[in-house]
């Protein structure tokens, strides 16, 4: 089981400096190798072997594969802000933000092998961070959307908060229990629901 990092996930992402060529490498390959057979059942040496390199060299720049695990984690998460950025970069409207914001986040999380992934191979691992120890991933989402919503409104809103993290849990909830009676498979049902169901939370 993966333990819980201790500091803001968020702060830490943002905090990461970018890995040389071999260590870009090995986050790679660890990435694809915990994607395809789960994290439990992935070794050091699995890593290494994906990655095209010693054992050692992997050990060198991530003592444990706890360390590399985190690695991982951090550098996911700050792609998933990049891409969440890029999305909303040109759309002036909060609105539309929102909505936007919704589908890229219900893609990304869908289709990213950390969590669309495990959730296929190894669910154990993964939904308890996406549901009873979800807290420091939930807070570094709240925090990055809440920024959003207060940079739109001045910093007038007092449920900002409030309206970040009700955003984000379902989101995940959407990711963790994908069958209901809500219709989101295609863009434009994503952007359907987030403008009527979201987009007025913000209000």
């Amino acid at each position: 089981m993966i333990s819980q990092p201790s500091s803001s996930l968020l702060a830490r992402a943002l905090a990461v400096e970018p890995a040389d060529a071999i260590g870009e490498r090995i986050l790679d390959a660890a990435l694809e190798q915990f994607g395809r057979t789960g994290i439990t059942r992935s070794t050091m040496e699995d890593v290494a072997r994906r990655a095209g390199t010693a054992r050692v060299t992997v050990y060198r720049r991530f003592p444990t594969k706890q360390t590399l695990v985190e690695a991982v984690l951090l550098r996911e998460c700050l792609r998933c802000l990049l891409t969440l950025d890029d999305a909303i970069a040109g759309l002036p409207a909060l609105d539309d933000r929102i909505v936007e914001g919704f589908r890229v986040a219900l893609g990304y999380a869908r289709a990213h092998p950390l969590v669309g992934g495990l959730l296929e191979v190894e669910p154990q691992t993964i939904l308890p961070f996406l549901t009873l120890h979800a807290g420091p991933a939930t807070a570094a989402i709240r925090e990055y959307l809440a920024g959003h919503l207060r940079a739109a409104d001045g910093g007038s809103g007092s449920d900002t908060d409030v309206v970040a993290e009700l955003m984000v849990r379902i989101a995940v909830s959407f990711v963790t229990a994908p069958e209901g009676c809500v219709p989101l498979r295609t863009d434009e049902e994503i952007r359907g629901f987030a403008r009527r169901y979201l987009v007025p939370l913000a209000g």
